[in-house]
């Protein structure tokens, strides 16, 4: 795939989480408006790890030429796409958890 085509998938994503996950009633409080936009801004912390570790596993490890002016071992370009792919993960659980309401009462 061309570097067009990766962005492109990028401004998708971005757009998706920012149509489902950025609108809130005008009745919340500060604090839940605070809250949804922090987990949104997870989600897209969340979207762009993984959109960069799957770049850099296609163009890095599985492309003949590998890339441009770059000659990384291919453990250093592994350990970087486990690394974002972890990030990625944390993210989004992390902001997941933060969209949904806050429970009123909670058993023990």
């Amino acid at each position: 795939m061309e570097l067009i085509d990766w962005i492109v998938i990028l401004a998708i994503t971005l757009m998706a989480i920012a149509f489902f996950c950025a609108r809130t009633p005008a009745s919340w409080s500060r604090d839940n408006r605070a809250r949804r936009l922090t987990g949104t801004r997870m989600l897209v912390q969340a979207a762009c790890s993984l959109w960069a570790a799957l770049l850099i596993a296609a163009r890095g490890l599985f492309t003949i030429g590998g890339l441009p002016g770059l000659r990384p071992a291919p453990l250093e370009t592994l350990t970087g796409v486990v690394i974002l792919v972890a990030c990625g993960c944390y993210w989004s659980i992390r902001g997941s958890k933060l969209l949904k309401p806050r429970r009123l009462f909670t058993a023990h």
